[in-house]
């Protein structure tokens, strides 16, 4: 009986594109191909081509999803490519080849461990599973390290059946393999992945991605119908009636061709199935019933089943197993894939399976539990899930909840997180109606429920953690142990997912401690004290913190613990040296360091917060070598996507303060695809904007904070620090926009600040605050009266939080910026004009050029001495300024402050050294302390004559009050005027209007 068509019709153009995308892969540039489509349209068979015509030098390792209802098994796929790889390469070669991972890879395939091919270090059993990220880390080691030697081509079939942890590791893999020579190509079906479904928003995702392509196939034309059906019909040829109804009936999909013609007797049009269903049943009904029996029994256990299983399950002879599948392989329902019995397509199993009956189905699945019950005990594998999917399917919930319980921890082990947290809630919801759960889980619900949260935060479900355990709360007594522990728990889950809540909560846990009448040291007193001295540390509570971290250091000197004791006094030294002890902190840090005495976690914090410390007091180099020594540590630990993030943007900001700007941007870019939790997130995010911002791409870096702004915001909402860097960077980029107003309302949030604000953070709040300042004064009509007063009003208090301030490292400089931008010129241009004095820009100058100021405030202040001194008419000075300015800003590749140096110097006709275009070359309009503008002459030509009559008395330097006296106009409506030519020009002051025009040549 006919198959499948002998040659594959209608897919040329995707199997020649499939093979372009390897040609690309050998040259060193991964790619992603994903074929979507209606069942039955031809992916895998498009698959199988491409993998028969594969040349000998690349290296297929192929796994498929497995149906196993809701809650897949971890990783099945990735584990039936992997151990691909390791039959053909050994296992001691592919143990080397993963290096720190070995752990994470010997926790995925147990079998690995085993005496014969060397057991893991005692160091790395221990590790075995400690975080996703490091078996994710493992893998794409493991690919990239093949793909060395031979082209990887990386096949996951059925994606609208995967499990929550594949899909996690492909997600990591479209971003981690960026220097393999590996093409991945993953296959869904279509109609199964509705809205809801998880795959989904990962299809979205990969849309977005240059290096992933989607590839829809779609029906056959009627052309390639007849085509397809005359290779098939071999005895005869066909009717134009047949050929006609066998495309009406099959609406162009290729298997409904190949069932149509294949069937016996469906050779004219009144012999065609009326229904899917009989279509897909029509070969299975002429089988003999031992042959259909054979069949339920495998659609039970899924598309695809080994023989030693089926073996297993079946309840009659060898001889009698061999003639039923003999006979359905014959008839084309069946096919042998090496050991293997496989349904041709996915639809016949699930319309054999649909057509068996409640008890039937339920004997099946019994049997299948028990054959893997046996297969467990005899082997290493991992078949808890499994088991437990089968006794569920038998309806027996006192045996599918062990399993389930044991498939939890076997998903926990392989770091399958998503998977833990499924199953834990499976056996959340099979606790009542087990006769003793406790017993047969060795767990309490309470304890299930906080691990099943636990499960669920580190998936990245923090919501839905948060949820489980409030819930557990609500169940939990308040003289229950475990109160406290959930307590803790929650206020750690509000904390990552970026909500407000956590100190209180906290707090509330060690009073529900104190209540339980056991008010010694312990763990959890230890724990709970050290993550509320570091919320109060982030909040900027810092008096509360250092005593709280005291307390914490004492308990956890109690009880032994170096981990949590160099937590507490790394805290404490970070609190203590924001609150003005600086070489104390830094003392206590070191400290720190020590009392950690090779502890990961405890390391990690101290690299964390050592490099924040650093960066903050100015020692950017020191920062950078902390940040990346702790982020390699954090690779190494399996937590890149935690602490690696922290550690990854606390490098970015020193090294955009060194100009490193393409270092900065691949940290951040890796970082970011590892997809970390909203908070880590925005901190990395903050950098990228601000790197745009002084890159002087203003458009992106608004888009930018534009699409990440709630984000931010809900993390603005619980953390100082957050709240001042971000509050800094909206000010700046409302004022590249020329929205004044918004900058005002960003720059006054400072004052709302019910603490002192934190000093690393404040101090370039209120220099930007200062810019903001001055800007208004320039352009005093951009805003109401009542905001001009309230501007007028707020310099002082500016100032007078400068001076409580002043303790900090790096003051003096900050204090230094923010004069400059406000002090004004006594004669000249800039006579009352903020801004424009000259010697206060010197002394900018000077400050900025200490090794603790970023690099981009170098080249700024000296454009700002060259503007003064243009307003002052001292064009040689101005020369010489913006030539200094120039040079370091484009050799420290501040393009932002470059492209309006060359605006000044091109308005007031100076040229400068360097420049290929001369004096005359304007660099584009816009940017980080200018309004978008149009060409200079274009804005000049918009001025009406009067408002060019207002701009030449402003280059005499004349104020409103003088410039309506020499007009005969009220001081009022010069002021209009004045704003007015500064829109148009597109100057932030009076003074760049001025040389803008050309009034200064």
């Amino acid at each position: 009986m006919t198959t499948s068509a002998p040659a594959m019709i209608g897919r040329d153009a995707d199997l020649a594109k499939l093979y372009e995308r390897l040609g690309e892969v050998r040259a060193g540039a991964p790619f992603t191909v994903i074929i979507g489509g209606e069942a039955g349209i031809g992916k895998t068979r498009l698959i199988r081509e491409f993998e028969a015509g594969l040349p000998s030098d690349v290296r297929l390792l192929a796994g498929q999803c497995v149906d196993l209802g809701t809650v897949a098994a971890p990783y099945a796929p990735v584990k039936a490519a992997l151990r691909t790889l390791v039959s053909e390469e050994g296992a001691d070669r592919v143990l080397d080849a993963v290096g720190p991972g070995r752990a994470a890879l010997v926790a995925l395939l147990p079998e690995l461990a085993s005496p014969d091919v060397g057991a893991s270090p005692p160091a790395a059993q221990a590790a075995a599973g400690a975080a996703t990220g490091q078996l994710h880390e493992a893998i794409a080691v493991l690919l990239e390290t093949f793909s060395r030697e031979r082209p990887i081509v990386f096949v996951i079939e059925d994606l609208h059946w995967i499990d929550a942890a594949t899909l996690a590791l492909l997600r990591f893999l479209m971003r981690a393999l960026g220097s393999s020579r590996v093409l991945t190509v993953l296959s869904y079906r279509t109609e199964d992945v509705t809205r809801g479904h998880p795959v989904r928003p990962f299809l979205s995702e990969a849309e977005r991605d240059r290096w992933v392509e989607r590839r829809d196939l779609g029906r056959l034309s009627r052309a390639q119908v007849r085509k397809m059906a005359k290779s098939l019909i071999v005895d005869k040829i066909p009717s134009e009636t047949v050929l006609d109804a066998v495309f009406r009936r099959s609406d162009g999909v290729p298997f409904f061709v190949e069932e149509l013609v294949g069937i016996d007797g469906c050779r004219d049009e009144g012999d065609v199935p009326d229904t899917l269903r009989e279509l897909l049943l029509a070969r299975y009904e002429r089988l003999s019933e031992p042959a259909q029996e054979l069949l339920r029994l495998i659609s039970i256990g899924g598309v695809c089943v080994s023989h030693s299983m089926l073996s297993a399950v079946y309840t009659g002879t060898a001889d009698e197993l061999d003639q039923a599948a003999r006979e359905s392989v014959l008839t084309g329902v069946l096919m042998i894939d090496g050991d293997d019995y496989t349904f041709r397509h996915a639809l016949v199993r699930e319309a054999i399976l649909a057509d068996l009956l409640p008890g039937e189905r339920a004997r099946f699945h019994a049997r299948y539990a028990e054959a893997y019950e046996a297969a467990a005990a005899a082997g290493t594998r991992r078949l808890a899930a499994e088991i437990s999917f089968h006794w569920l399917g038998a309806h027996d919930a006192g045996r599918a909840f062990p399993a389930t319980m044991q498939a939890m921890r076997e998903a926990r082990a392989a770091t399958a997180y998503a998977t833990a947290a499924q199953l834990g809630e499976r056996a959340l919801g099979l606790w009542d109606v087990v006769p003793d759960p406790v017993a047969a889980s060795g767990t309490t619900k309470l304890e299930l429920m906080g691990r099943t949260a636990s499960h669920l935060r580190n998936a990245g479900e923090g919501e839905r953690s948060l949820a489980l355990v409030k819930a557990a709360l609500a169940e939990c007594p308040r003289d229950d142990p475990n109160y406290p522990r959930l307590l803790r728990d929650k206020a750690l889950y509000l904390a990552s997912v970026g909500k407000p809540g956590s100190i209180e909560v906290l707090e509330e846990a060690l009073a529900a401690l104190d209540a339980l009448g056991d008010p010694g040291p312990n763990e959890l007193r230890a724990t709970t004290l050290t993550a509320l001295a570091g919320r109060l540390m982030i909040d900027g509570r810092l008096d509360e913190s250092v005593e709280v971290a005291e307390r914490a250091f004492e308990a956890a000197t109690a009880i032994g613990s170096a981990r949590y004791s160099s937590i507490a006094l790394n805290i404490a030294a970070g609190s203590r040296a924001t609150r003005g002890e600086v070489e104390l902190g830094i003392e206590l840090m070191e400290r720190a360091r020590e009392l950690a005495d090779g502890d990961g976690a405890a390391l990690l914090r101290y690299w964390v917060n050592a490099s924040d410390l650093h960066h903050l007091i100015g020692n950017h180099k020191e920062a950078v070598r902390l940040a990346e020594e702790g982020l390699a540590q954090s690779r190494e630990q399996g937590v890149e996507r935690s602490s690696g993030v922290i550690l990854a943007s606390n490098a970015v900001e020193p090294l955009l303060a060194l100009n490193e700007w393409e270092r900065a941007a691949a940290l951040v870019d890796r970082a970011l695809a590892l997809d970390p939790p909203t908070p880590f997130a925005v901190y990395l995010l903050r950098g990228k904007i601000w790197s745009l911002l002084w890159q002087g791409d203003t458009d992106a870096a608004t888009e930018l904070y534009r699409s990440a702004r709630t984000s931010i915001v809900s993390v603005m909402e619980v953390e100082m620090q957050t709240r001042l860097g971000s509050g800094r960077l909206a000010a700046e980029l409302a004022l590249a926009n020329d929205d004044l107003p918004g900058a005002w309302r960003e720059a006054r949030a400072i004052l709302d600040e019910e603490l002192l604000p934190l000093p690393g953070y404040a101090e370039p709040y209120l220099w930007v605050a200062a810019r903001v300042v001055a800007a208004l004064r320039a352009r005093p009509g951009a805003v109401t009266d009542t905001v001009r007063a309230e501007v007028e009003a707020a310099v002082p208090e500016f100032r007078a939080l400068l001076e409580r301030l002043a303790y900090w490292p790096t003051a003096s400089m900050w204090s230094t910026m923010f004069e400059a931008e406000l002090a004004e010129a006594s004669e000249g241009a800039g006579t009352g004009v903020a801004g424009t004095d000259v010697d206060a820009w010197k002394a900018a100058v000077a400050a900025t050029a200490a090794p603790s100021a970023p690099g981009f405030l170098a080249p700024y202040a000296l454009l700002r001495q060259g503007e003064a001194e243009l307003a002052a008419a001292d064009r040689i000075g101005a020369r010489a300024s913006l030539q200094a300015a120039f040079d370091v800003a484009q050799s420290g590749g501040v393009k932002a402050v470059r492209d309006r140096i060359l605006r000044v110097a091109a308005a007031a006709g100076i040229g400068l050294e360097g420049v290929g275009g001369g004096a005359g070359l304007v660099a584009p309009s816009g940017g980080i302390a200018d309004s978008v503008a149009s060409d200079d002459a274009a804005a000049t030509a918009e001025l009406t004559a009067r408002e060019r009559q207002v701009l030449e008395l402003i280059a005499e330097g004349l104020s409103n009050r003088q410039i309506g006296e020499r007009l005969f106009i009220s001081g009022k409506t010069a002021s209009v005027h004045v704003s007015a030519i500064l829109r148009k020009l597109g100057a932030a002051t009076r003074t760049e209007a001025a040389y803008r025009a050309g009034a200064l040549r």
